[in-house]
């Protein structure tokens, strides 16, 4: 009986301690259980943190788009293309831009014995007075109008007088890659034209701008134009205008005193070159312009575009390489603007060309070199046997893309007497709204 109670009580004890090993277990693995969830827990805190980073960093980047797309509409005021400021989100918060552009001019001949030999003293086409002048100053404004039509008016401010330079309207929905302008703007023709004298890489204009172009032709009228949708750009277009602009300078009464075409084509040359060409023609029917004449008149301009840098990159080095050839064709009648008395036909040719290279070594600096010259009729009004030109050179400064100082040297042979050697210092700021310019 004794041996009996022994017994059971031993197999009481094992089952004890087989039962206290069983809870231990179950606690031991509860643990795990325990941490394993806590380190899960902390993972998804640090998901919710990152997602909360990465919701963050979305809406900022959601501003930032905001913010370009309200910049648009200024960017369309110089770009190639006016349809693309279709969806410009300042509708109806018009981008402001103010250009102030002031200069020093010291000149070795008085500006007011300045003549040049085969071309009449067209406003425009001579020397500035010496010394400070604030020059030529712009105020823009553009934006969209509504999802169709884009708008611009820029006014210019010069001894003490204020211009309506441009004032037009663009379509930005028209199909099959067509655009049309509408009111006061600059003439596509050329390369040179189109610009605004402010995105120029030399103080003043070349000598072909200035004497058949007066600087630059603007006037009243439409534009369309027609961008091919092909892998090299192509581009068409015509004008007509009211004719009231040099060389035009009276129209034919009609309403229409200019018609004007152009094509352009251009395209990339690997990732470092790219290069734009075009020919244009500017007819107008004249009555009476500044150099006195009436009857036909035809401007022929062929233009051509160089430009190399690393990978594409212009802002922080490369090389530009431009020209045009201007060819000027007159047939009509002459009457001397200082005495109407004086008559004669004028039926005659006259040229003008230059040639430029502008070497930009960084972001801050470049330099560049300008040779113009003009080819003057042999007979007929103003005919001369002395044909000018100039050399120019220039170094500029630009701490960004609103500000820049230049520094520019000319040496101007206007006719077979004369010399004109001129300094300019030249500084240049951009207020508000940007905009992109063009190739």
């Amino acid at each position: 009986m004794t041996r009996k109670l022994c017994f059971l009580a031993v197999l009481a004890v094992l089952a004890g301690t087989a039962e206290g090993a069983t809870d231990k277990q179950r606690i031991a693995e509860l643990e795990a259980r325990i941490k394993a969830l806590e380190a899960s827990a902390a993972q998804l805190k640090v998901q919710a943190e990152q997602a909360g980073a990465a919701a963050e960093a979305a809406r900022a980047a959601i501003d930032e788009l905001k913010t370009g797309q309200e910049q648009t509409a200024a960017a369309m005021a110089d770009a190639a293309a006016p349809e693309a400021a279709s969806s410009n989100g300042n509708a109806f918060n018009p981008a402001i831009l103010l250009v102030l552009n002031g200069s020093y001019q010291s000149h070795s001949l008085d500006p007011a014995n300045y003549w040049r030999a085969g071309f009449a003293p067209v406003e425009g086409a001579g020397p500035e007075t010496r010394g400070f002048s604030l020059g030529e100053s712009e105020l823009a404004f553009s934006s969209n109008i509504d999802d169709k039509f884009y708008g611009q008016m820029t006014l210019a401010f010069g001894d003490g007088s204020v211009e309506v330079e441009e004032a037009y309207i663009d379509t930005t929905a028209l199909p099959d890659g067509l655009s049309l302008r509408a009111g006061r703007f600059f003439s596509n023709i050329g390369y040179l034209n189109s610009h605004h004298a402010h995105t120029d890489s030399f103080f003043d204009r070349p000598l072909a701008y200035q004497s058949l172009l007066a600087n630059q032709y603007g006037d009243d009228g439409v534009q369309l134009r027609w961008v091919a949708p092909t892998d090299l750009y192509l581009e068409f277009g015509a004008e007509l205008f009211a004719g009231n602009g040099f060389p035009a300078g009276g129209g034919n009464g009609n309403g229409v005193g200019t018609k004007t075409a152009f094509v352009h084509v251009g395209g990339d040359v690997g990732s470092d070159n790219a290069w734009l060409a075009g020919a244009s023609v500017l007819d107008a029917e004249t009555s009476g312009n500044d150099e006195g004449f009436s009857g036909d008149s035809r401007l022929y301009i062929l233009d051509a575009t160089w430009k190399w840098a690393p990978q594409g990159n212009f802002k922080d080095g490369g090389f530009t390489l431009r020209g045009e050839y201007m060819l000027d064709q007159r047939d009509g009648l002459f009457t001397d603007p200082a005495d109407p008395n004086i008559t004669a036909l004028w039926n005659g040719e006259r040229r003008g060309a230059y040639i430029e290279g502008v070497y930009r070594f960084s972001r801050f600096w470049e330099t560049g070199y300008r040779y113009d010259r003009l080819w003057a009729d042999s007979s007929g009004p103003y005919a001369s046997d002395y044909d000018p030109s100039r050399h120019s050179m220039m170094v500029t400064w630009r701490n960004s893309e609103f500000s820049l100082f230049r520094l520019q040297f000319s040496q101007d042979k206007p006719n077979d007497t004369d010399t004109d050697n001129a300094v300019y210092l030249q500084y240049q700021t951009s207020l508000g709204a940007h905009g992109a310019h063009k190739f």
